[in-house]
């Protein structure tokens, strides 16, 4: 008999988005011209062709009430397709383990969340202990996120980390299931049950009502709903889904406002992340985010991720559109 208790569906649609099925490759012409000579109407001479490969996943969405793709899972799902690639190259090679060490994405295009997404990989280069890829998010013919990432062989080196903020631990805290768990609304039903990451915020939640201070910082601590395979890439992916949550927030805290009723218009821009060291994104994290400037109708975000233990494992950044509407 087993007594395991089955995965949350939230979780298990998660795992689902991010089970990516490669579907074939697609060559990508492209074209160089040396820059000494030129031609008689002065363009220059000497073009070189070539195609590159680029394999090719699809995966599917996550249903949202607003009916656009959530960023985190794009960015999650661009992760999988390029570390599967890696996998494969060192698989051939024969070389050990190449774990994801950063990633730099910028959003593009709001993403429908009935249809397809089609994943680009561009093979750009495999070094002796480096391995560097290209995805491109594609629907309807036209990319909604494009990412660069790398990945590295486990290396010794100096090592040093910053000291976890000393704030309250998770237990204790409430949950959005908590808070949002008796309102009988569609919304607060997602808050409370839609989503695969639970999250707590150690100052309070802002959906609401703005914070009790105007203060530009946060804590939030993050976990899956449920257990994970044990696979390193499936964890940096997840936490890549995590991090695109309440990154902006201290944004919102710093100026009084808050998710619903807020008077914003909100969407990420740009997203980069560094992962340090392997952590597990099924176990507790302190996501501790600050705001250094808003101008511009944008707002920076950056987030640090520590295990329950103090363990630095992730660096974030992300700039967000922040525009204040007219009924504001």
């Amino acid at each position: 008999m087993n007594d395991t208790p089955a995965p949350a569906p939230a979780l298990t649609e998660l795992l689902s988005v991010l089970e990516l099925e490669e579907v074939g490759t697609a060559d990508v012409q492209v074209t160089t011209r040396s820059s000494g000579s030129t031609t008689e109407s002065g363009a220059p001479a000497n073009p070189t062709s070539f195609a590159e490969e680029m394999r090719v996943f699809v995966g599917q969405s996550q249903k949202q009430p607003h009916g656009r793709v959530f960023g985190g899972q794009v960015l999650a799902q661009s992760v999988m397709a390029c570390g599967r690639s890696v996998e494969a190259a060192v698989a051939e090679a024969g070389g050990p383990a190449r774990p994801i060490h950063s990633l730099h994405a910028y959003f593009m295009r709001p993403g429908d969340d009935t249809k397809p997404i089609h994943f680009a990989v561009e093979r750009m280069r495999d070094g002796r202990s480096f391995s560097t890829r290209r995805a491109h998010a594609i629907q309807d013919g036209e990319p909604i996120l494009s990412m660069s990432c790398s990945f590295q062989e486990d290396a010794g080196g100096l090592d040093h980390q910053d000291e976890m903020p000393q704030v309250p631990g998770p237990e204790g805290l409430k949950s959005l299931a908590d808070v949002f768990g008796a309102f009988d609304h569609p919304g607060a039903k997602h808050l409370a049950e839609g989503r695969a990451i639970e999250q707590r915020h150690v100052e309070g939640e802002i959906f609401l009502a703005p914070g009790e201070e105007q203060v530009a910082e946060q804590n939030v601590w993050i976990r899956a709903i449920g257990r994970l395979p044990d696979d390193p890439l499936l964890h940096a992916a997840v936490l890549a889904y995590a991090s695109d949550y309440a990154l902006l927030e201290p944004v919102l805290r710093r100026h009084g406002r808050q998710w619903i009723g807020g008077g914003l218009n909100v969407a990420s821009l740009d997203h980069a992340m560094w992962f340090h060291r392997p952590a597990r994104a099924d176990e507790w994290v302190l996501y501790s985010q600050e705001s250094p400037s808003a101008q511009g109708g944008r707002g920076l975000g950056l987030g640090r991720m520590f295990t329950e233990s103090g363990t630095l494992v992730a660096t974030v950044a992300q700039e967000g559109m922040l525009r204040v509407r007219d009924d504001a």
